[in-house]
């Protein structure tokens, strides 16, 4: 390289510089896979591709993530946190000693009454750990004994994109790695055919003009952009511009894959930044997931009985969240290290128990069926499932309460998530709650303790996974977090 083309180099150029050589012995390693995979009758798992963790912290339970994302923020108290005493609270006004100046959005802010709405959905017990479940999720009921129910993770943010992304980052504030990123980045894939970090999006029946969902929430912020999550289409192509268009066959994509090889590797040569080398690994991703999606998404060969366990039609075209859970299914055997599903609706602010209904009865099924198709298949033990939102709703009313209709505001202090499979102890209840759901009591969870938990179920300090970004060491936990003992098994 020329001293002037030295002279020019950014500072992160220039010890990017360093890595060109690895990326170009990548590149040919690459080509050959991508040639391998251009035969429609590969093997759906590729050879793996490490991360950036010579060995792991702690043991794993869990080789990958399937994070099932319910956007919005449930009604824990209508779902999972069964408050008996309510039903003699019902319509009183919440106590000041008990809602202790906390801050509440600007949609209940001005309300002159707080009164307390107890659920109108029935509750009962379930399975050998007698856990509580609404009436709502009598799938999920079937599952309590493999489940670990928290209930009491808790987030100082009030608003959903705060809170969102406070849960996939670790930051209020937008520019983070999300969670699947931080995995790509440590652990890297089990499968080179398909991408490490994958979403699927479904709108619900509840809410049908809920809060947008942004692409920042799988993005790789300031790691490498490799690592950032791909968003599968529910319908058409579920890549866009994956496919060939007509007059292009598989040998014609091959050699212009190949001269843009050549011509991003003189680049990396030349100005060093190892962006370019990103961008040549993926553009050989996108290559091999030409034979690796198609049959990945291709449901044909699942059974009658696996589509009506999930919810399916017959037709397999469903292309909403029962189709996503078995795709994740579907992914897990493929060696995708993080699948999120993220499924829209859940934000009831007036008319709950109405909307609340149908948002219920489009996961439940599914979800439940996830957990024993995992469990069947032998695959639960190493994949840690989760499901919730970004926090819960209040116990107070928002707007008038009458004997069939209530409304709930955002609700940080305490909500219901659960965890099952690798590392978590299943068939518990975790943390408790106070009578009026408002306030933890004991065990509480806070966002960077869940997302500690998560790291160490794949064998992960969350303390130890950093990168150095503006002469500061980042991780997801920021400085705070600690593992929650109690949930592991």
């Amino acid at each position: 390289m020329s001293e002037q083309a030295w002279r020019s180099l950014s500072r992160r150029q220039f010890f990017g510089r360093t890595a060109t050589g690895i990326g170009t012995a990548a590149l040919a390693t690459l080509l050959n896979d991508g040639a391998r995979a251009a035969d429609a009758s590969a093997a759906p798992r590729g050879k793996a591709r490490p991360g950036v963790l010579k060995a792991l912290h702690v043991p794993a339970k869990a080789k990958r993530v399937i994070y099932l994302v319910m956007s919005g923020g449930p009604s824990q108290i209508d779902l999972m946190d069964y408050k008996p005493k309510l039903k003699e609270l019902n319509a009183t006004e919440l106590p000041a000693s008990v809602r202790m100046g906390q801050r509440i959005t600007g949609m209940t802010a001005g309300q002159k009454s707080f009164p307390c709405a107890a659920s109108i959905f029935n509750f009962e017990q379930h399975g050998q750990s007698g856990a509580w479940i609404s009436e709502l999720l009598p799938h999920t009921a079937s599952v309590v004994d493999e489940l670990a129910i928290v209930k009491t993770l808790n987030t100082e943010a009030i608003n959903h994109d705060p809170a969102f992304t406070f849960l996939q980052t670790g930051s209020q504030q937008p520019g983070r790695p999300s969670l699947g990123a931080w995995l790509s980045y440590g652990l890297g894939s089990e499968n080179d055919n398909l991408p490490t970090f994958v979403v699927l999006i479904s709108q619900g029946s509840g809410n049908k003009t809920d809060q947008p969902i942004f692409s920042r929430l799988w993005g790789a912020g300031f790691l490498p952009s490799e690592h950032q999550g791909v968003r599968f289409r529910a319908g058409g192509d579920p890549v866009l511009y994956l496919s060939n268009p007509a007059g292009i066959d598989a040998a014609a994509r091959r050699a212009m894959l190949d001269g843009v090889g050549e011509l991003n590797r003189l680049a990396a040569e030349s100005v060093g930044d190892p962006e370019i080398d990103t961008r040549i690994a993926q553009y050989e991703m996108a290559f091999r997931m030409q034979s690796s999606v198609p049959e990945l998404t291709d449901l044909s060969g699942e059974s009658k009985e696996t589509l009506e366990l999930y919810g399916i039609k017959d037709d397999g075209v469903d292309g909403g969240y029962a189709r996503n859970c078995l795709l994740a299914r579907r992914m897990a055997e493929r060696g995708v290290r993080f699948i999120q599903l993220m499924h829209r609706g859940w934000d009831q602010h007036s008319n709950l128990p109405t909307q609340i209904r149908g948002q219920s009865s489009d996961v439940d099924r599914p979800s439940a069926a996830l957990v024993k198709d995992l469990k069947d298949r032998g695959l639960l033990d190493e994949t840690l499932v989760i499901w919730g939102g970004e926090f819960g709703r209040t116990v107070y009313s928002q707007g008038a309460l009458t004997a069939t209709n209530y409304g709930r505001d955002h609700h940080g202090r305490c909500f219901t998530i659960w965890m099952a499979g690798g590392g978590i102890k299943p068939g518990i209840s975790y943390g408790q709650t106070d009578d009026y759901c408002y306030n933890v009591v004991q065990d509480g969870v806070h966002v960077h303790d869940f997302q500690a938990t998560v790291l160490h179920c794949l064998g992960i300090d969350h303390t130890r996974l950093t990168y150095r970004f503006q002469g500061r060491d980042f991780r997801l936990t920021d400085v705070h977090g600690k593992v929650v003992e109690g949930l592991l098994a």
